[in-house]
């Protein structure tokens, strides 16, 4: 992986990240719990593994998963339109981990 190195509570909290699925796709009513972890602002800057959010491939990467979804590579204007600014959807995610029950 390009940039710094995560640390185990780095990997924590992605797992948690993980645990609610993708973040767009329960913005759209779906529950998706195949997701990886999308880094908000790079990977080299300190911090950089505690800024992310969970999103499924077809909101992670243009040409991958379910056809027709927004996703934030390379259109993270239109994403950000259609769900939210990142660190909005990262407050968002942040607050579920708070409540009771909160995997998908």
């Amino acid at each position: 992986m390009k940039g710094r190195t995560p640390s185990r509570a780095d990997r924590r909290l992605w797992d948690e990240l993980c645990q609610l699925g993708c973040i767009a796709c329960r913005k759209d009513g779906r529950l998706n719990t195949w997701v990886s972890i999308h880094h908000i602002d790079g990977r080299t800057k300190p911090g950089a593994h505690q800024k992310v959010i969970p999103l499924c491939s077809g909101h992670h990467q243009q040409g991958t998963g379910a056809p027709g979804l927004t996703a934030v590579h390379p259109n993270k204007a239109a994403f950000e339109a259609q769900y939210g600014q990142q660190e909005a959807l990262l407050a968002e995610c942040l607050k579920l981990l708070k409540e009771p029950n909160h995997a998908a």
